[in-house]
């Protein structure tokens, strides 16, 4: 197993890698929910691998935080058995998927980060963050070709397409600037060396994003305002709350059972 450095304070890393974690489990599962829905078969095969991948991540991140916790927890106690306020998701994700396009949309904002974040962490003092990171990078480059295409083909097709994407670019840009927030879990991980100031990342996201959207025809809001609240477990959405019932309601109503 790898070493972690004992000059990490233990607390800001278990919150981050609950970040990364609950993030990609939360993302995870709205993505799964196009599972015989998506427009085209094709589609629904996409999404449904989508989904897995970002699970396998979520397991990943999730099994090092209850190692960081200390208290004999698995991965499926910390998806499965906390309540909304011990979430530290993005608020981004945990957004109804709307249509197709605001589901491919959100997915494209969220690789983009992804892709520029995790070869960040491959370079990270902690081997073990370092090598999820690793493995998590591969996929998210995938990802984001196929999200940053995919709006490309919406944004710049039919007129109804153009329209419905740049609506859910509206919808879901304010919920973009909480990737990119600041705070003392953040300070520390990056005076340890472990992960990078997420502010840092923003100028690389922003020309990234910005000649994804020009292609696609699609004009970024001008409003910068930022919903937070989500990375702290603040606040929430109402719609996360609605999520955990139906994630976790087998585990919950049959508690300790194992296939």
């Amino acid at each position: 197993m790898a070493e972690r450095s004992r000059d990490t304070d233990q607390d800001a890393l278990l919150q981050f890698l609950l970040r990364m974690g609950d993030s990609t489990l939360i993302l995870g599962h709205r993505v799964s929910e196009w599972c015989g829905h998506a427009p085209v078969l094709e589609e629904d095969i996409a999404l449904a691998n989508t989904a897995l991948d970002l699970i396998g991540q979520t397991q990943l991140w999730l099994e090092y935080a209850a190692e960081v916790q200390g208290e004999g927890k698995s991965a499926d106690d910390l998806a499965f058995l906390r309540d909304v306020w011990d979430f530290r998701n993005l608020l981004l994700v945990e957004l109804p998927n709307g249509d197709f396009g605001r589901t491919m949309m959100r997915q494209f904002l969220f690789d983009a980060r992804a892709s520029i974040l995790l070869p960040r962490l491959m370079q990270s003092a902690d081997t073990q963050v370092a090598e999820i990171a690793e493995k998590a990078a591969k996929e998210a480059a995938y990802h984001l070709e196929r999200s940053a295409g995919t709006v490309v083909g919406l944004g710049d097709g039919t007129a109804e397409s153009h329209d419905r994407m740049q609506a859910a670019l509206d919808y879901l840009y304010p919920y973009v600037g909480e990737m990119f927030v600041s705070d003392a879990t953040d300070a520390a991980l990056t005076a340890a060396g472990v992960a990078p100031d997420p502010a840092s990342l923003r100028g690389e996201y922003d020309a990234l994003i910005e000649r994804v959207l020009t292609e696609a025809t699609l004009e970024l809001p001008e409003n910068r305002f930022a919903r937070t609240g989500g990375r702290d477990g603040r606040m929430h959405t109402e719609h996360l709350g609605h999520l955990l019932c139906s994630m976790q309601w087998l585990q919950r109503a049959y508690p300790g059972n194992r296939w």
